[in-house]
């Protein structure tokens, strides 16, 4: 095998699959590193203890807290990334996401290029990851240039209840976009014509490969059409190297299968993930280069966001025999409303709770609640709520690494005052929903012990921007420091709205490809 590529791309999640697939039209030679293998396909990619309560999927290594307290943060090294086990939950980032936004704890940062920039690309990246949607009903939603490919998925009868009963209360549910493989019958979606377990379709794997995630829709379509597109599986990069002006990547250092490897590149484009892609930069700290690569700035690393979140159970009074439950979603409490004069974020369902994973969970609570409940009949009594605020950034949220080689991740939360509302104000909409209004807080959502925020939705580590004193990025993802460096995951963030991110990561890998083509003719 040559070492020598015209463009290597480290990370195989929709950052590095999508910059790789648009990249490979281009006819170079393109090497794609990823650390993980393929996510075998098996019966427990359905199971619930499998998944959830054993973690089998997330990674094994050991992090530490700002305090100490070490824990294995929620991450999966496999071809596609952490989309694997993500939601699809395929959204645009609002028009105002991209203005400077007040919330109760501060000033939410403007991004350095507009909305207007990013939408061709939007298109672009719905086209590519099969999304389905409907324009026009949810209130916030930015304008786009044309109507989604696909149409919605269908909500299920308890679900259409739900949006039924809070549309007569005056609110704007929407269908969730969803990136979703769906045999398409007389116009109508259905669901369960590809997956007889498509309740399995949030942070699980898909058996099925049913779920539009960046191994299915961007990795393995273009290896099968072009050879000039290399994938090494297996392949941790320890660190870049650099010439000795410290002004260009040199090499790439990669241990595969127990030996030290090297490659190198005319371009290198890193896509690890938010948190692993700031930890690549800072081992490759050198001479030229000592608090890190491209780090002159002091923020590789910095401005670490992840959402604030709460994966939440509410009980029906009826049963909800629901098989695909995350159709739903309500955007009426995003921006500030008459309920409150600050953002609070994102209402939308998740998929259903399964008993293996009440029997793993503690829910202390539940004591004088349900004592006797069978797990089984909770189980079907419940609707499930994913709600997510945003997370501001500041420069104290870090990942680092100390003296040790122990990695660090420091967080400090902020606006926790929206989070609790919007918490508040779901509770208040599921009485006339026909829901207790208590809700039990998911611990087993992404793992044992777990702390959700910890590692899901992570972006901001390396933020593009203008001024190299302030951002790692220039507004074409290039190291400022660096002639040939990218980054195509969610470090580029500036902020991080209240909206699952991978649309604007694919959109964004999408942008810097076209970048990356025009460089290199």
């Amino acid at each position: 095998m040559q070492d020598h590529y015209d463009i290597i791309v480290i990370g195989s999640g929709p950052g590095g699959g999508s910059l790789t697939a648009r990249l490979a039209e281009t006819g170079k030679r393109i090497l794609l590193l990823e650390r993980g293998d393929y996510l075998p396909r098996s019966q427990d990619n359905w199971n619930a203890r499998t998944v959830f309560v054993e973690g089998k999927y997330q990674a094994t290594e050991t992090w530490y807290g700002g305090d100490g307290r070490a824990f294995h943060p929620g991450l999966h090294y496999y071809v596609g990334g952490n989309s694997k086990v993500y939601g699809a939950a395929l959204l645009r980032l609002r028009e105002r996401d991209f203005e400077a936004v007040r919330h109760v704890d501060g000033i939410s940062p403007a991004w350095p290029v507009s909305y207007a920039e990013f939408e061709p690309y939007y298109a672009q990246a719905e086209r590519l990851f099969a999304v389905h949607g409907n324009r026009g009903e949810d209130p916030t939603e930015p304008w786009a240039s044309g109507p989604y490919d696909h149409p919605a998925v269908s909500h299920e009868p308890r679900i259409q209840k739900l949006s039924d009963d809070w549309a007569r209360h005056g609110l704007h549910p929407y269908h969730l976009p969803l990136g979703i493989k769906l045999d398409e019958r007389n116009g109508r979606p259905t669901p369960t014509s590809i997956c007889i377990r498509c309740d399995a379709f949030d942070g699980f794997p898909c058996l099925l490969n049913g779920k539009a995630d960046a191994q299915v829709m961007t990795v393995d379509p273009t290896l099968a059409a072009h050879d000039n597109v290399t994938l090494l599986v297996n392949a941790y990069v320890s660190r870049l190297e650099t010439d000795p002006s410290g002004k260009s990547v040199t090499g790439v250092r990669v241990t595969r299968e127990g030996r030290e490897e090297r490659y190198s590149a005319d371009i290198v484009v890193v896509a690890c993930g938010a948190l692993s892609s700031a930890l690549l930069f800072l081992r490759s700290a050198s001479d030229t280069h000592p608090n890190g690569l491209a780090n002159g700035s002091d923020q590789v690393g910095r401005n670490y966001m992840r959402h604030n979140m709460s994966v939440l159970m509410a009980l029906s009074k009826e049963a909800n025999d629901t098989v695909f439950q995350k159709t739903l979603a309500l955007s009426d409490f995003y921006f500030e409303s008459k309920a409150w004069e600050y953002p609070m974020g994102l209402i939308q369902m998740c998929a259903k709770t399964h008993p293996d994973q009440i029997r793993g969970e503690e829910f202390p609570k539940w004591t004088g609640f349900l004592p006797d409940a069978p797990f089984n009949m909770v189980a079907r009594h419940a609707m499930d709520f994913w709600l997510q605020s945003e997370d501001l950034p500041h420069p104290d949220n870090r990942i680092s690494i100390d003296r040790d080689g122990h990695t660090i991740l420091d967080i400090r939360e902020n606006n926790r005052e929206a989070h609790d509302r919007l918490r508040a104000k779901l509770s208040d909409l599921l009485e006339p929903a026909g829901a207790y209004t208590y809700l039990f807080e998911r611990s087993l959502y992404l793992g044992k012990n777990i702390p959700l925020s910890g590692t899901a939705h992570q972006a901001g580590t390396l933020r593009f921007g203008t001024d190299p004193r302030a951002s790692v990025l220039d507004l074409d993802c290039k190291a400022h420091e660096l002639d040939n460096l990218y980054v195509t995951d969610a470090s580029f963030f500036p902020s991080i709205g209240a909206v699952n991110p991978t649309l604007t990561i694919v959109a964004n890998a999408l942008r810097v490809a076209d970048r990356i083509a025009e460089r290199i003719g």
